[in-house]
């Protein structure tokens, strides 16, 4: 298909740029020039240079919120996958049983963050939850899912993708039911059983499916703040500030405009490195992939 005129095709791609300079490019230049203020919304901002950059790198404050992040990344990613493609692997069966599974599962997306973020607030309290009431039954030692600070992360992360895991579930049931059956049938007149057409006839045709669940999870992932603002706001010692919330604390708690758009420019700076690496890998796994079926 060939445009009629040189301009016809900036003509269907100007809306899309329009909308992307007004709500990234934009934005985004604004928190570069805003970080290199001093401002606190009630006095005129003040020229500081890398200032602000220079203050989160040498506390280390910078270094352990991209790391926390990026653990909580991996901890949502990994687990809403997981279990999204096993519950669609388990319950892609016909049957009113299996409906009412998918779509109990499915109903914990529906539920706004702060109502889950409410909820497990009290099923994790260390002295009256559910939790704590069943590790008793057992005898075992209390844990402060909430209060300490090596169980607070892996917690909202466990929360997050038990929100998560039926928008996942949904996702692969898609996949797996656009497989076509004839291939499965194939694969066991050949003598191949329940993994070996899992393995090399569900599983390649399922990867854009899971890159795409991947993606969306991980955007999710770095979006997070309800469940850190309403369950732990960002405690214990900073055990769970993730990036957004981090921002949201330099500009409505401590009013430092310039130190927030620093974090926020460092926040971009990671989302896109993340964004590049996964996207490499998906297409080095593809051209692999493609490789591998011309030779065959």
């Amino acid at each position: 298909m060939r445009a009629r005129t040189p301009s016809s095709p900036w003509i269907l791609l100007g809306p899309s740029l329009v909308l992307l300079v007004v709500f990234v490019v934009f934005p985004v230049g604004l928190a570069v020039y805003e970080s290199f203020f001093q401002w606190d919304l009630l006095t005129d901002p003040i020229y500081v240079q890398i200032d602000n950059y220079r203050a989160l790198a040498e506390r280390r404050e910078l270094l352990h919120l991209v790391w926390r992040t990026l653990s909580f990344s991996v901890m949502v990613v990994a687990g809403a996958m997981s279990l999204g493609l096993g519950l669609a692997v388990l319950l892609n069966r016909r049957g009113r049983l299996f409906a009412f599974a998918r779509a109990a599962i499915f109903s914990a997306y529906v539920v706004s963050w702060v109502s889950v973020a409410l909820l497990f607030t009290w099923l994790l309290d260390a002295d009256h939850g559910v939790f704590a009431a069943m590790l008793k039954f057992v005898h075992l030692p209390r844990v402060g899912f909430l209060t300490d600070p090596n169980t607070a992360l892996a917690t909202l992360a466990g929360v997050t993708v038990w929100k998560i895991t039926g928008y996942a579930l949904v996702v692969f049931l898609a996949g797996l039911q656009s497989v076509p059956p004839s291939l499965l049938e194939a694969a066991a007149l050949d003598g191949a059983g329940r993994w070996s057409r899992f393995r090399f006839v569900v599983w390649p045709l399922l990867r854009p499916t899971a890159a795409f669940v991947a993606t969306t999870s991980l955007v999710i992932s770095f979006q997070t703040f309800d469940v850190v603002r309403i369950m732990t706001q960002g405690g214990p010692a900073n055990a769970t500030s993730l990036f957004v919330y981090a921002i949201y604390e330099q500009v409505f708690l401590d009013l430092s405009i310039g130190k927030a758009s620093a974090i926020t420019v460092i926040f971009f700076v990671v989302l896109v490195a993340v964004a590049s690496l996964q996207f490499r890998f998906w297409s080095a796994s593809a051209s692999a992939r493609a490789r591998g079926e011309r030779r065959t």
